[in-house]
């Protein structure tokens, strides 16, 4: 598991250092997150057994705010490498991590938005916020996703966190540009190894709401990002479903059926996302040209959901 690594003290001026999880990534995409990120931010990148991980490494340390380029020897699955990731930030004593995904791309003063979200919040948080996460941007449909509620009926969506004027009340924030002290990790504990890739971020923050942490969306910080694979479906163009191929399909319907039975996991959630499993599961297995292997994942994945400990 060979890694690179060129932080020193001297080097590392910041509070805060992001972990990017690559595997077989678009290289020019990557360089625009990292690119981006060079601007506020130390990074390090996580690579999950990349073919390519010589080019991409070369590619990766020019920037002067790379830190370290771990590389795995195969795909440990995002889960675990968000986890070192975690782990080697702390090492290095910075005090908060960024999370991202190889293919978001952060807008302009990114860090320091929602570093200043997270101390605007954290003076009218009872017990503390777990983390804070940026308004997501759909690249092909410029679509914002909302910061949602999921244990209400009305007003499900925008609540303003405590009155604050860019800051809301948020039960999920996906993975992807999210801002996390350090200090909630060792409280809240990690990420879930077993999930490997899907519903990791559903899980985990689930389990900080659980302890009675909070988590804020911000609208400080702008992340675009599209959530699952792109396609010309106007559904998945317009950001009503996400759509994965089997394999994903596979670890999306294990994870989030074991979600199903887990005590931390909200009854809002439970009840809303069943009938929306149940009907995106019917899609993909109806009108896919891959309906086999939908079939025979998702029915795996439900099968498999016991295996994994509550």
């Amino acid at each position: 598991m060979p890694s690179s690594s060129k932080t020193s003290a001297a080097a590392k001026p910041s509070r805060y250092c992001a972990v990017v999880v690559t595997y077989n990534p678009d290289l020019t995409a990557l360089l625009k997150l990292l690119g981006q990120l060079e601007k506020d931010s130390d990074f390090i990148v996580v690579d999950n057994g990349s073919k390519n991980i010589e080019e991409l490494a070369a590619s990766i340390e020019v920037y002067s705010r790379c830190r370290a380029v771990e590389k795995m020897d195969d795909n440990i699955g995002l889960s675990r490498a968000l986890n070192k990731g975690i782990a080697w930030v702390k090492e290095h004593g910075y005090e908060f991590v960024f999370l991202f995904d190889q293919d978001s791309r952060p807008g302009d003063l990114f860090a320091q938005g929602l570093i200043s979200a997270l101390e605007r919040a954290s003076k009218f948080s009872s017990k503390g916020v777990a983390a804070v996460g940026p308004r997501i941007m759909n690249p092909q449909s410029m679509k914002q996703t909302p910061f949602k509620l999921f244990n209400r009926l009305l007003g499900r969506t925008n609540r303003r966190f405590e009155g604050l004027r860019t800051e809301f009340k948020a039960d999920f924030l996906i993975t992807s540009g999210t801002l996390i002290p350090l200090s909630i990790i060792d409280a809240v504990g990690p990420m879930r190894d077993d999930y490997f890739i899907d519903n990791i971020d559903l899980e985990w923050c689930f389990r900080a709401k659980a302890r009675g942490y909070d988590l804020v969306g911000s609208d400080a910080s702008i992340l675009y990002h599209a959530i699952g694979e792109r396609s010309d479906h106007p559904w998945v163009r317009a950001g009503i479903i996400a759509q994965h191929n089997p394999s994903r399909s596979y670890y999306s319907s294990r994870n989030r059926v074991h979600l199903y039975g887990v005590d931390y996991a909200p009854l809002g959630w439970k009840l809303r996302d069943m009938p929306r499993f149940a009907l995106k599961a019917l899609w993909l297995m109806l009108s896919s040209a891959q309906r086999s292997s939908y079939f025979t994942s998702i029915r795996r994945g439900i099968r498999d959901a016991r295996t994994l400990p509550k």
